[in-house]
């Protein structure tokens, strides 16, 4: 007789086109067949007649089978595609009003190389089954310390102080790829309810060391927000939370002073009083003073000036001036969309694992995005954080594309994550 039961979600699921919604829709019919076999045995069939009376209220295999099919098919988020696609290509915006795409076709061709792969990771990630790796927190975290002590100690080259490995005629490695592993990783771990709180203090500092020591603040910074934000949605009552930050904030602290090297140091005390530095680094900072007053609301198209780095650190800094504020608010709306899109999804999502990965991607992102802007504005010190998308450069791009994937991948399965197992 129990063929009986296997035959009927055979011919259910014969009617489903996606492989994961197969196993998906055979594992929640399997259990609301055996509640529904378990009210009858309660009423005292016996249990052949009790299971064939299950199945006969389910109604018809291929029926039921299509309507599962239609509503499991995978979920594409098409906002977030077009917000992608359209943050992919105002990226080319700096190269063109500064002139870059007609001077030489190096930097054209290295952007059009760095949108392609961002929107293949993109993609890629979001086809990959996120539930798959709920389990590999501890491999996760272990390829991100390898990594992070390859940096270290196998760097073969150096741009502003910050060592790098790069891999002859391939790409130039940095410590920021690392970021995504310890991402996966406190996901998985505070999704896990025998995680303790001393594993959450001891794991958190090896990787914030090892940033530390490289030496990243910009990664360090970034990396410890995540972890922070990640840990204020965990399973922990908000009293032990609190005690967990207290411990980190007094640890960072002793730390800080312990390691801080002098331009370090030097940038913090640039940041608080830029006018003793103005021959030096804090030239910089009353630079961009200067250029953001200057900008109005419709930018100066025609008189350009010279802007640091008016590519990458600050690329706002270098669009605000060139197309005014009217163009840096829409630009600010547009990239903030990207964050309120994963914080609505993340409101619809009840599985432990997806969320923390939503909050987790949240995290990463909008630091990202509020750090650069604040620097321009004058809110933060000089970072050497990108603005998401828009900023030149490889890395940044790969990092955020991966983000997008990872949200895209919880929406495309949002309606496969079951609330009986969260």
């Amino acid at each position: 007789m129990a063929n009986k039961k296997y035959i009927f979600l055979n011919e259910v699921t014969e009617q489903i086109k996606s492989k994961e919604a197969k196993k998906y829709v055979a594992d929640e019919l399997g259990y609301h067949l055996q509640e529904a076999k378990n009210l009858w045995l309660e009423k005292g069939l016996p249990e052949a007649e009790a299971e064939e009376k299950a199945i006969e209220q389910m109604g018809s295999p291929i029926k039921l089978g299509k309507q599962m099919n239609k509503l499991h098919k995978p979920k594409v988020d098409w906002f977030m595609i077009i917000l992608l696609v359209t943050t992919l290509g105002l990226g080319f915006l700096p190269l063109v009003s500064l002139g870059y795409m007609e001077d030489t076709r190096h930097f054209s061709i290295v952007k059009g190389v760095t949108v392609l792969l961002g929107a293949t990771v993109a993609v890629g990630i979001m086809l990959i089954d996120f539930r798959k790796w709920k389990t590999w927190g501890w491999l996760f975290f272990s390829l991100g310390i390898i990594f992070l002590l390859t940096i270290r100690f196998f760097s073969n080259t150096m741009i502003n102080g910050v060592p790098l490995l790069r891999v002859p005629s391939i790409i130039t490695l940095e410590s920021s790829m690392a970021l995504p592993f310890f991402f996966l990783s406190w996901a998985s771990f505070f999704s896990n309810e025998r995680f303790k709180i001393w594993q959450v203090i001891i794991l958190f500092f090896i990787p914030f060391l090892l940033f530390f020591s490289v030496p990243s603040i910009d990664n360090t910074f970034m990396y410890t927000c995540m972890v922070i934000v990640m840990l204020w949605w965990s399973r922990f009552s908000r009293k032990t939370i609190l005690a967990i930050m207290g411990i980190m904030f007094g640890l960072f602290m002793v730390i800080g002073i312990q390691f801080l090297k002098t331009f370090q140091i030097e940038r913090i005390l640039v940041y608080l009083n830029p006018e003793k530095y103005s021959s030096g680094a804090g030239y910089f900072i009353l630079r961009v003073k200067e250029l953001m007053g200057k900008a109005g609301w419709f930018g100066n198209p025609v008189n350009k000036e010279f802007i640091p780095s008016a590519h990458t650190d600050f690329v706002f800094v270098s669009l605000t001036y060139m197309y005014g504020w009217l163009f840096a608010i829409a630009l600010v709306i547009i990239l903030s969309l990207i964050m309120v899109r994963f914080i609505v999804i993340s409101n619809k999502i009840y599985d432990s694992f997806a969320k923390l990965l939503l909050i987790g991607a949240t995290a990463l992102y909008g630091v990202q995005l509020a750090s650069n802007i604040g620097m321009a504005l004058g809110v933060f010190p000089l970072t050497s954080i990108s603005l998401p998308f828009i900023s030149y450069g490889l890395m940044p791009v790969l990092l955020n594309s991966f983000l997008i994937g990872m949200v895209l991948s919880v929406y495309r399965r949002k309606d496969l994550i079951s609330t009986r197992f969260c």
